[in-house]
């Protein structure tokens, strides 16, 4: 299945039972609700999906679940992160063979390092398979940035190599990329909260996070951003949803995003706000502020077209 990178394509998360394994058949059912709302692809294994703290057999049986319940709809797009090389290159190529439709390719787990480093890496995944790629690059979160000189020197040399997931936080990077290779990428917003910023900067597509619990709304908002972009939506509609949703988006951009989203996904019915270690539950003032903001939100919802 061919990749189209221009819409919502949710970084699924993973819920856990009591006892800490992996509800797959929740997982398959989160698949189609968020295909069902309008997404166009899924992400699973990524930060979100709390793929680092998921086992080699687990991270397949997650593939296969996402392929069997909504597979011939739309792409399974894995994360591909691993602590060394090979073991990226592994997952990768095991993705390939389960027939995942692209990867989404992230920088080196844990080591931190070098342009020349990060590149071997990157190399590497790019060259073991002939799916389509997303590069992920995310510095507030593994300390190491692709600049945009960088990107545009793995997209000459890897034709697979489509898209680019911009999470730097700073939206002069997706002119910055655009202006080196203009329609060469397509590149997603990674930071829900710069959306719409990124959106009328140029970006075509987002890897959602709040879209978890809110999918219909993530889609609506995506698809106002476009049109408003193009001259042809209702710039304030776009607004209402955009100040309604943003208290909830900026939760997608702090240490404890996959908690906050997974409390989301818990108050709205779909999912809980168990995680895995070494991360833990929210407590205290931080849950109490986490579920007053949604709580607000939900009560204040404004009404989705369909």
């Amino acid at each position: 299945m061919n990749v189209n990178w221009k819409g919502v394509i949710p970084a699924i998360t993973t819920k856990f039972n009591l006892d800490d394994t992996i509800d797959y058949t929740f997982y398959a059912d989160h698949c189609r609700w968020m295909v069902d709302a309008g997404c166009i692809g899924l992400v699973p294994l990524g930060s979100l999906g709390e793929g680092s703290t998921l086992s080699f057999d687990e991270k397949v049986t997650l593939l296969k679940t996402a392929l069997a319940a909504v597979g011939e709809r739309v792409p399974i797009i894995p994360g591909i992160a691993a602590l060394s090389t090979k073991e990226a290159v592994r997952l990768a190529q095991t993705a390939q063979e389960l027939g995942c439709s692209g990867l989404m390719v992230l920088p080196p787990y844990v080591y931190s390092s070098d342009w020349r480093e990060m590149k071997a890496h990157v190399d590497a995944i790019l060259n073991a398979t002939e799916l389509p790629a997303l590069l992920y690059n995310n510095p507030p979160a593994y300390k190491t940035d692709f600049l945009p000189e960088q990107i545009a020197e793995l997209a000459h040399e890897h034709s697979n190599l489509q898209a680019v997931k911009e999470s730097s936080t700073d939206v002069r990077r997706v002119t910055a990329i655009r202006a080196l290779l203009g329609e060469r990428l397509d590149i997603l917003v990674g930071v829900d909260d710069a959306i719409v910023e990124g959106i009328q900067a140029g970006a075509v597509g987002w890897i959602a996070g709040l879209v978890n619990a809110f999918p219909r709304e993530s889609v609506e908002l995506f698809e106002l951003a476009v049109q408003v972009r193009e001259g042809q939506g209702n710039r304030a509609r776009l607004e209402e949803l955009y100040n309604w949703f943003l208290p909830l988006l900026r939760m997608d951009t702090v240490p404890k995003f996959v908690q906050l989203i997974k409390l989301a996904q818990e108050f709205v019915g779909m999912g809980s706000a168990q995680v895995r270690g070494p991360r833990l539950e929210l407590t205290g003032a931080e849950l109490e502020t986490a579920r007053s903001t949604i709580q607000y939100a939900l009560e204040h919802k404004p009404t989705i077209q369909a």
